[in-house]
């Protein structure tokens, strides 16, 4: 057989086999990497979602909290995993926004990845320890510009969904804060209930419960319009903060390399968890939803990390906030 034959005849098996693998997929377990400690709010969405993938797929979908540096570890092991469709990253906003915090960055966000759809978008509300003394966001607001140097303001970490609302905070109110950083959500809200900081800005599906229950105090809504599951809670926009905007969007991706079919097959089966009328009242009483079938997908996913890393770099810089 000549050269030109063998070398067609080695395309045609490639062109095949890809659509095959695909097909064949998946064979063993799927894990999931989520970048914080089990309990917060990503890794509630994600054993939310994993558990109707693995009822699609036919194989479970594990999830693995691989914890740390602001999201950045759990992303680069999925960066440097094999590109077979059986590790995937569940990640938030924090995606976009190390892109600028992180100078020593292990990966190359946008070329480290490839993409599979988007999941949900978390609200988030302004919440403090039940006794704080504020009766309402305008009350809230003056006293914490007229307290700045007695109060503490936590957040998970360098980069978490928290800190980077208690950014945009401080630069509204143009006030200094004293900031402490825990290692994850859970240990912040741990504290908060417990006294011992005084305020926070945290997702709805790690405060839902809480502020139903009393057990700590919200005073409003980092988003447009008010939210449905507290429909009495105004937003910073109409307590005269509208820059004070950010909701949490999570994603999920597969190491750069993985095949176009997986991707597919994955983004089709998160379709699907989505679809599902258990997710969407859990999702509902946790205060969010899943997104539409068209933003669980590949192409919605990799527009939104594009534009989500133009809007937060200049932010970031503007408050010169780095880590290594």
């Amino acid at each position: 057989m000549s050269v030109s034959k063998l070398l067609g005849a080695a395309c045609a098996v490639t062109l095949v086999a890809a659509p095959a693998f695909a097909q064949g997929y998946p064979e063993r377990q799927v894990t999931m990497v989520v970048p914080f400690t089990a309990g917060g709010p990503t890794d509630t969405v994600a054993r939310l979602v994993a558990e109707r993938m693995s009822a699609d797929l036919g194989k479970q979908v594990i999830v693995e909290n691989v914890g740390g540096a602001g999201g950045t570890l759990g992303a680069g092991q999925v960066a440097k995993a094999d590109p077979d469709g059986y590790t995937v990253l569940l990640h938030h906003i924090g995606m976009a926004t190390s892109d600028t915090l992180y100078r020593n960055l292990a990966y190359d966000t946008e070329n480290a990845f490839d993409y599979v759809g988007l999941v949900t978008d978390v609200p988030m509300v302004i919440v403090a320890r039940k006794d704080f003394e504020p009766a309402d966001f305008p009350a809230f607001v003056d006293y914490v510009k007229g307290h700045a140097e007695d109060l503490t303001l936590a957040n998970a970490g360098i980069g978490a969904a928290s800190h980077l609302c208690g950014m945009l905070l401080m630069q509204a109110l143009d006030v200094p804060l004293v900031t402490v950083p825990y290692k994850g959500t859970g240990p912040a809200m741990t504290d908060l209930l417990g006294g011992q900081v005084d305020f926070m800005c945290d997702q709805t599906t790690n405060t839902t419960q809480q502020i139903k229950g009393g057990t700590i105090k919200a005073y409003a809504a980092t988003t447009p319009e008010r939210l449905a599951v507290f429909p009495d809670l105004p937003t910073t926009a109409e307590g005269g903060l509208p820059e004070v905007q950010v909701s949490i969007w999570h994603g999920i991706y597969t190491p750069k390399g993985t095949p176009a079919e997986v991707n597919q097959r994955l983004s089709a089966s998160l379709q699907k968890a989505l679809a599902d009328e258990g997710v969407i009242k859990a999702m509902a009483d946790l205060g969010t939803a899943p997104v539409s079938a068209e933003e669980a997908t590949p192409e919605a996913l990799k527009a939104k990390l594009e534009s989500e890393i133009a809007r937060w770099k200049p932010v970031i810089e503007a408050a010169g906030v780095y880590a290594d």
